[in-house]
């Protein structure tokens, strides 16, 4: 993966800017995970600088907010000469599939990025530490650091505290090591149903950081995992199971979200604990956490996407109105673009929330300099140049991109009948209006300057056409050209030889910035002109394969649809208008 944007400065290239002249992570040693003390201490040198990794939940796909981490963990490895892992955190059976297993994997090789180093494939599941978990637990339970508690779910609630309140020790918090043993490896064996007990580390119940209040390592679900099917019973946690698989990969630096901060504790405590026991082997990983991508006009749940997309507002996980990558990929936006637009975010730990018009300019700055151009004409009237010989076809030609006008040039005809955007006439004109009315003049685009003398109106009094008559003189590239001044030039196709094509006009699925603020049911704040149909007519020449894109003179970017266009049929989707039309 190669990207022309340098890119920004962030605390997390300073800290392991500062590891690296230190020499922290210098000698340890590497074993292919699940690696614990002994394999680790066995392996060989490390040749990676650092390791992060990237670790979804397969649990849905993956949206604009994964794509920050996603850039961020993948970048910082490719920067110092590391090696960033891909680790499905798949431990909630009830919610995971393989499906998601595959968007995922797929979003990040669409984005650039891969797992791969030296020829080792650095993809891990979580599911595949199952039984060095279990076996971590067992050495905590042993050494007095867990316990085995028969309270509900509810009674653990009530029990915790709050952050004024410490919280209440459990009757069962002091059962002998070997009694809580002995229960563990009875509901692994499923001699009980769920919820009725649950492994709890034994930390502080008056901490003033509720993480740390005893918090529960396993609990029972007898549900089939994805992966492992019925092999087991109990699942570990996720404050649980993240750092120790951490440990286990060889991580260097744990990057989160900052919703994981309070939680860092727990993370030093459970594996200072394991390296106590002789469990994992030191220099151990360290988490930092930096501030989310917060989006505006999206939502970026799982959960309110899932229902977006199960009740149907949308039309599934890749609907382009979606933030989901798989979404914005389909809506036509470029791998490229969303890198700059993680880019230019920087990487801090103050929250804020982005305005969605920051995404859009990425895209039209990674687009502007490469994008062929063409035109089309998404609301069309007819107009007759009343003086132009019928039959007759005149060349005309543009450059495909006017970035590199000494570069290809896209052919195509003039003829007596055109189409016009509707907008592009008026009868009645309002003040500072220069396109066409009775009596104006205006520039058809790269060729002749014309002249609108009437309009043809139907029974309903609507106009159905247009006339004008054209300046033969004035033609675009010639001496003439200049010899009459217009103030506006209008984009045109010819009818006879115009494509036909069904144009998907998508827009902001929100009509509000924060949609999920506060208690509004963010369902309430659906844009109702967030999705419209429109059949266009595209230039001669446009082929629109799919995934092809392009800017449509005056109105903005578009792809070819990468499920339903065809050369025969083209299905365009809207990605950008061309400048952003809700400041």
């Amino acid at each position: 993966m190669t990207t022309d944007h340098a890119p920004a400065s962030n605390f997390l290239r300073n800290i392991i800017d500062n590891d690296l002249k230190t020499g922290r992570y210098q000698n340890r040693r590497w074993a292919p995970p699940p690696s614990a003390a002994e394999a680790r201490q066995a392996g060989e040198l490390d040749t990676a600088c650092i390791r992060t990794r990237f670790p979804p939940e397969p649990n849905g796909y993956l949206h604009i907010g994964h794509a920050k981490s996603i850039c961020l963990n993948f970048g910082l490895a490719h920067d110092y000469d590391g090696v960033c892992h891909l680790r499905f955190d798949d431990t909630n059976p009830e919610k995971e599939e393989d499906e998601y297993v595959q968007a995922i994997a797929d979003m990040v090789r669409w984005l650039g990025f891969d797992w791969v180093s030296h020829g080792t494939e650095h993809r891990y599941f979580a599911s595949n530490y199952f039984e060095t978990l279990y076996r971590f637990a067992e050495a905590l339970v042993q050494a007095g650091h867990a316990y085995v508690d028969e309270q509900s779910a509810d009674e653990m609630r009530a029990t915790r505290g709050t952050l004024t309140q410490a919280g209440t020790n459990s009757r069962w918090r002091d059962r002998p090591a070997a009694e809580s043993l002995a229960l563990l490896r009875d509901m692994r064996a499923g001699k009980y149903p769920d919820g009725s007990m649950a492994l709890r580390a034994r930390i502080d119940m008056a901490s003033p950081n509720i993480n740390l209040r005893d918090p529960v390592l396993y609990r029972i679900r007898h549900a089939p995992h994805h992966r492992t099917g019925n092999a087991w019973c109990i699942y570990p946690m996720y404050a649980w199971a993240h750092p120790v698989e951490d440990a286990l990969e060889g991580i260097t630096h744990s990057i989160c979200t900052l919703e994981f901060e309070d939680q860092r504790p727990f993370y030093d405590w459970i594996l200072q604990k394991l390296v106590e026991l002789g469990q994992l082997a030191e220099p151990l990983p360290h988490q930092y956490e930096f501030a989310r991508l917060n989006l505006s006009y999206v939502v970026t749940s799982k959960r309110k996407l899932r229902q977006l997309v199960e009740e149907g507002h949308v039309a599934g996980w890749d609907d382009p109105r979606l933030p989901t990558l798989a979404g914005l990929r389909r809506r036509g936006y470029t791998p490229g673009a969303i890198r700059l637009f993680c880019e230019r975010l920087g990487v801090s730990k103050a929250d804020s929330r982005i305005d969605y018009s920051v995404l859009e300019q990425a895209l039209r700055d990674d687009l502007d300099p490469v994008a062929p151009r063409a035109v089309a004409v998404l609301d069309p009237i007819k107009l007759v140049l009343t003086n132009f010989p019928e039959g007759y076809t005149e060349p005309c030609s543009a450059a495909s991109n006017p970035h590199t006008p000494e570069g290809p040039k896209r052919q195509f005809p003039l003829t007596r009948e055109l189409w016009i955007e509707r907008d592009d006439f008026r009868e009645e004109p309002p003040k500072k209006y220069f396109r066409l009315y009775p009596g104006n003049l205006v520039r058809l685009k790269y060729a002749y300057v014309v002249r609108c003398t009437d309009c043809v109106k139907n029974a309903a009094g609507e106009i159905t056409e247009v006339h004008a008559e054209y300046l033969p003189d004035t033609r675009s590239g010639t001496p003439g050209a200049d010899s009459v001044k217009v103030k506006g030039a209008i984009t045109w196709v010819s009818a006879a030889h115009a494509i036909p094509a069904q144009v998907r006009l998508y827009d902001r699925l929100f009509s509000v910035p924060h949609p999920d603020a506060g208690d509004n049911n963010f369902l309430d704040a659906l844009n109702p002109n967030s999705f419209r149909v429109v059949q266009a007519w595209l230039e001669p020449g446009t082929r629109a394969t799919p995934g092809a894109r392009w800017q449509f003179e005056r109105l903005g970017y578009f792809v070819a649809d990468r499920e339903t266009s065809s050369t025969e049929h083209p299905v365009l989707n809207r990605t950008a208008t061309l400048r952003d039309t809700w400041a």
